[in-house]
């Protein structure tokens, strides 16, 4: 894993795109360099937070899938690093 984050954010129960649009607005607020980890139950989290990443070009460090999670069984967990001045708009 990467280093630790700076700041978390929990994006259990949100259903798409929320866990972008979260993530997102989260990232605005921090520092370039610092890191962020999202946590997501949703399962298109995953592929969405990938392809968010390449369209905004900040850095995706980790993304993967934890299928132990308490809720459900089915969790994401992802980091990502504010090193861009890119914004996607949702």
């Amino acid at each position: 894993m990467a280093d630790a984050p700076d700041q978390a954010l929990d994006g259990k129960g949100m259903l798409c795109p929320m866990p972008v649009v979260k993530t997102n607005k989260t990232l605005e607020k921090m520092e370039v360099g610092q890191i962020l980890e999202m946590t997501a139950t949703d399962p298109g989290a995953l592929p969405d937070m990938e392809a968010w990443a390449r369209q905004t070009e900040h850095k995706l460090l980790v993304a993967e899938f934890i299928p132990e999670c308490e809720i459900g069984g089915a969790a994401t967990f992802l980091e990502y690093a504010a090193d861009a001045n890119v914004s996607l708009f949702i």
